[in-house]
């Protein structure tokens, strides 16, 4: 009986490498949660890239794939981030499966909460985040099974945590080799779109500024302004008052990136890292685990991120991240 789960996953981890060598990536992520599906079966399921937030800004989610759910479902999660046990659980804890039975507070489950849940039939959930290297931001895969369904076994629990760490691997290493195409490009300044206008990757920077520049903005396909102009790259556009991009092809895809007026970063790669996860609400010890410092090199990178961007608390630093 042992063996079956293994052969499995083995099988499963097989076609996902097949998956990471032969599909085209816009259709990576969902070709990948299929082959998921047929190792643990799910009746919907959620992913893509989210920001956990801090005491100021709530987590929100900035771009998603979904099966079996409606369209409206990342906009809805959105607004109930910051009460939503059970997501907020996950981002705490990076690379850690949680099923809902995990989630247990003094409290009842928050009444906006439980009736989304009721919604969109999430009875039995279960997901993983883990942080998507070098782009400040997550990457999560969430999936959900109804009351008529069992709950999802501890076996599963297994085999699920391991499809998806390998999958947010392929998926980085699909996204470095797209990303060598336009170098010189940080990780969290640049977006992957289809030349449609649907995101396939984008960093917190880039996010943040299309957010400020056009409000509204839910993230999963470019502003229109933007998605109209893809398909005159390569070329430069401003968007609102502050936003400047560069469009450029990247093979079936556009890359968009901030068309910075310098040409060097006021900081390091490792600082940056740093400081994005700050901002993001993590602790010095949270920080220094992710990016395998001490807590004490992870405070000298954090204090020379406030020295070089002239700020002096979480809320100036999160506004000059917008404009590195």
């Amino acid at each position: 009986m042992a063996s079956d789960p293994l052969r499995a996953l083995s099988r499963s981890l097989l076609r996902l490498s097949e998956q990471a060598q032969q599909v085209a990536p816009q259709d990576l992520l969902h070709q990948a949660m299929q082959t998921l599906q047929g190792l643990v079966p799910f009746d919907s399921a959620w992913w893509g890239e989210v920001s956990a937030g801090d005491v100021q800004v709530a987590p929100r989610n900035w771009l998603h794939g979904s099966i079996g759910l409606s369209r409206s479902f990342a906009e809805e999660w959105n607004a109930l981030a910051a009460v939503d046990l059970f997501g907020l659980q996950s981002m705490q804890q990076l690379g850690v499966v949680i099923r809902e039975r995990d989630v247990v507070g003094p409290l009842p489950e928050h009444p906006e909460v439980a009736a989304f849940s009721q919604r969109h039939g999430l009875y039995h959930c279960m997901a993983l985040t883990a942080e998507l290297p070098h782009s400040g931001l997550m990457f999560f895969v969430s999936i959900y099974r109804p009351p008529t369904r069992p709950e999802f076994s501890d076996g599963e629990t297994v085999l699920f945590g391991e499809f998806v760490l390998h999958l947010l691997q392929q998926w980085h290493h699909r996204l470095q080799r797209l990303q060598s195409d336009t170098p010189g490009r940080p990780w969290d300044s640049f977006a992957l779109a289809r030349p449609s206008g649907e995101l396939l990757f984008a960093g917190l920077r880039i996010s943040l500024a299309l957010g400020e520049a056009s409000p509204g903005w839910n993230g999963t396909h470019l502003p229109p302004v933007v998605a109209q102009a893809l398909a005159g790259a390569p070329c430069t556009l401003s968007v609102g008052k502050a936003c400047r991009l560069r469009l450029e092809p990247c093979g079936p895809l556009v890359a968009v990136s901030l068309a910075s007026r310098q040409h060097k970063q006021a900081l390091a790669p490792r600082e940056l890292s740093a400081a994005m996860l700050y901002a993001q609400g993590r602790s010095h010890k949270d920080i220094a685990a992710t990016l395998g410092l001490t807590p004490a090199t992870a405070r000298t990178y954090l204090r020379t991120a406030y020295a070089a961007l002239s700020v002096s608390n979480k809320l100036e630093l999160v506004a000059a991240l917008r404009h590195q």
